[in-house]
C-alpha cells in the first residue's frame, strides 16, 4: 500500500479497462505552485506513457524533478508507473487515460494542454507500426496508424505550441524513427508516417525560431522494446550492437534537448546509418530496404 501522501500525489483514472477506448477519462488533483525544493513547479506530458520509450521518458523526467501527466489507453499500466515514480521521486503524476486515434481522445489532450500554465514540455511518442505488403494489410488498420502517428501528433503539437509561445518557453518532442528518412517497402505506411514528422518537426521549429519554444526530432533506431512484437517484425537475426535501451535513447535526447537540438538521432551506429539514409538515391534506398524488410517480416 502507499503511504497516504503518495496517494494524494496520484490523479487517478475511473474509466473501465480501456483497451479499446475511444474517449478519455481523469480526475484532476489541485497541485501547489512551486515544488518541494521551492522552485516553480514544472509539468511534463507524455503520450504512448504505458510502456517503452514512452515510460522511459516519465521514468527520467520524473527524476528531473518534473510533476507528469502520463496519458495511454492502458489504464492498469498507468497505474502501476504512476505509484512507481511517487514512491521513487515523490512527484505528482497524474493518469490520464485516453485513445489518441479518437477525436474524443486528443481533444481530451488538448484541453489539458491548455488548461496547464506549468507545462514545460510535451512528449508526442504515442505511435505504432504495421508490416507487410501493403494490399495484404487492413485498410482501416493503416487509417489508425496514420490517425493516430500523424494527426494526433499534429494537433498536440499545435496544442502545445499554442500555449508555451506567449509564455515564450517550453519544448516539444516529436519521437520519430530512422524509418522516416526513406520509403520503406512492406513498411510503407509507418515509414511514411514519420516521413511526416521529420518533415513537420523541422519546418515548425523554424517557425519558432526566436519564441523561445523548442521542438526536438528524435529519431531512434531499434529499441528494446514491444514495438516490434506488435508490428509484426522478427528481429532475432538483428546483430546485438544494433539495439539500444530505452533509457539511452531517453537520455540521449533529454540530454540534446538541454543544448538546443532539433534533429536527434540516438547512438554513433544509428547516425551513420542515418546519413546513409538521407545521402542514399530514393531508387537504391527502396530496393535495400525491400530486401531487409523481407528477412525481417515474422514468419518468414
Amino acid at each position: 500500500m502507499l503511504a497516504p501522501e503518495a496517494e494524494r500525489n496520484i490523479a487517478r483514472a475511473r474509466a473501465p479497462e480501456p483497451q479499446t477506448m475511444s474517449s478519455s477519462d481523469s480526475i484532476s488533483h489541485a497541485a501547489s505552485a512551486e515544488d518541494a525544493s521551492g522552485g516553480p513547479r514544472r509539468l511534463a506530458i507524455v503520450t504512448g506513457a504505458s510502456a517503452g520509450i514512452g515510460a522511459a521518458f516519465a521514468e527520467r523526467l520524473a527524476r528531473d524533478a518534473y510533476d507528469l501527466v502520463l496519458v495511454a489507453r492502458r489504464r492498469d499500466r498507468l497505474d502501476a508507473l504512476a505509484e512507481r515514480l511517487v514512491r521513487a521521486h515523490e512527484r505528482r503524476v497524474e493518469v490520464l487515460v485516453a485513445d489518441l486515434g479518437s477525436d474524443d481522445g486528443v481533444r481530451a489532450v488538448e484541453a489539458r494542454i491548455a488548461a496547464e500554465p506549468s507545462l514545460e514540455l510535451v512528449v508526442n511518442n504515442a505511435g505504432f507500426g504495421t508490416s507487410g505488403a501493403f494490399v495484404d494489410l487492413d485498410r482501416d488498420a493503416e487509417a489508425d496508424e496514420v490517425r493516430l502517428n500523424v494527426l494526433a501528433l499534429l494537433r498536440l503539437t499545435h496544442a502545445a505550441v499554442a500555449a508555451m509561445q506567449p509564455r515564450g518557453h517550453g519544448s516539444v518532442i516529436n519521437v520519430s524513427s530512422l524509418a522516416g528518412f526513406q520509403p520503406a517497402p512492406f513498411n510503407a505506411t509507418y515509414a511514411a508516417t514519420k516521413a511526416f514528422v521529420n518533415s513537420f518537426t523541422q519546418a515548425v521549429s523554424e517557425e519558432l525560431r526566436g519564441t523561445g519554444v523548442r521542438l526536438q526530432l528524435l529519431c531512434p533506431g531499434f529499441t528494446r522494446t514491444e514495438f516490434q512484437e506488435v508490428a509484426g517484425v522478427r528481429t532475432d537475426d538483428l546483430p546485438e550492437f544494433a539495439w539500444m535501451s530505452a533509457e539511452a535513447v531517453v537520455e540521449i535526447s533529454l540530454e540534446a534537448l538541454r543544448r538546443g537540438e532539433l534533429l536527434v538521432i540516438p547512438g554513433g551506429g544509428n547516425k551513420v546509418i542515418g546519413a546513409l539514409f538521407r545521402a542514399m538515391p530514393n531508387s537504391v534506398a527502396r530496393r535495400l530496404g525491400a530486401a531487409l524488410l523481407r528477412r525481417t517480416l515474422a514468419g518468414s
